[in-house]
């Protein structure tokens, strides 16, 4: 994030570490996988921490790094993680000591220049970088379709435009590294609808539509889906897929 961009999650940070969405096992699995050892990860752009804690069940150390005071105070603590107050160009760590650098659905805020030299600075010898990023929500067959008007026309005109690169999985983000593959992977879960209306009000196109005086339109779209759900106590699927973009780092040089 540039010194100047608006930091949309810098307030509600209770909000957005309950009702965000873990990644999967399977992703942290693999990340451990691709370092050239486990010592140390960091993972830039933490918000509540739910990518960190998860790297913690891996690497004998892991760093949150967040620009968000609100946020850190809300994110799960762990004894093996530090969370630290840096934005992405400028953490703080020392030189080559990270073996594993990973931002999680924060990439597209970041000056991503600034952020990559950072990131070679702190990268340890054959260290592995990740742009994680999920798409947009895929509901039930009968909640879909009111789902995706929402998203794209009505809350649409109140995303932020960098928005537009978690929409594409981060293939329009420039990533100067040889590219690693990775596998398919979906986070899944099953949320009443209080959980799923907990979610969306963790959108930053939520909090500007509000902040509009546009609240009737969030209202609307939730008294649509209460009449669609069926009983609040309900529990749905609800499936994110996964998109990265993966590469080495070689420190001090790009690609």
């Amino acid at each position: 994030m540039t010194e100047t961009a608006q930091n949309w999650f810098d307030q509600g940070g209770a909000a957005y570490a309950r009702h965000r969405p873990d990644y999967p096992d399977a992703l942290v699995r693999f990340l451990a996988g691709i370092a050239p050892d486990l010592r140390l990860a960091v993972d830039v752009g933490c918000g509540g921490g739910q990518l960190t804690r998860q790297l913690a069940d891996h690497f004998e150390a892991v760093v949150g790094a967040d620009p968000s005071a609100d946020q850190l105070a809300h994110a799960a603590p762990h004894p093996r993680v530090t969370y630290v107050c840096a934005r992405a160009e400028r953490l703080g760590l020392a030189d080559a000591s990270a073996s594993l650098v990973t931002a999680a659905q924060a990439a597209h805020w970041f000056d991503l220049p600034r952020f990559y030299a950072e990131a070679r600075r702190i990268a340890a010898p054959g260290a592995a970088l990740a742009l994680v990023t999920y798409g947009v929500a895929e509901l039930e067959p009968e909640l879909s379709e009111r789902f995706r008007d929402f998203y794209r026309d009505e809350i649409g005109p109140f995303w932020p435009p960098e928005r537009r690169l978690v929409d594409e999985g981060y293939a329009g983000i420039d990533f100067p590294f040889a590219e690693l593959p990775y596998p398919p992977m979906a986070i899944e879960r099953r949320w009443d609808l209080a959980g799923f209306l907990g979610y969306l009000a963790t959108w930053s196109a939520v909090r500007r539509a509000r902040e509009a005086g546009r609240e009737a339109l969030v209202a609307a779209f939730a008294a649509d889906m209460r009449r669609l759900w069926g009983q609040p106590a309900h529990e749905r699927s609800i499936r994110w897929p996964v998109h990265m973009r993966l590469g080495r780092m070689r420190p001090g040089q790009i690609g």
